[in-house]
């Protein structure tokens, strides 16, 4: 007795799109709340390390 189904190759596409910006279209009230929280200055609010290292 086998403990595995054989079947289809499971190798397929994606089911979902790779980003989310598929899934929101422009006019979706999100879109406000993204740039909002881009334009936050986490250093101003506190948060530390927010600026990355010189590396990168």
């Amino acid at each position: 007795m086998k403990r595995f189904v054989e079947g289809l190759d499971r190798s397929q596409s994606l089911l979902f799109p790779e980003r989310l910006e598929d899934y929101i279209n422009e006019d979706n009230p999100v879109r406000v709340i993204d740039v909002f929280v881009e334009e936050l200055d986490l250093g101003t609010l506190g948060f530390e390390s927010v600026e990355p290292a010189s590396t990168g």
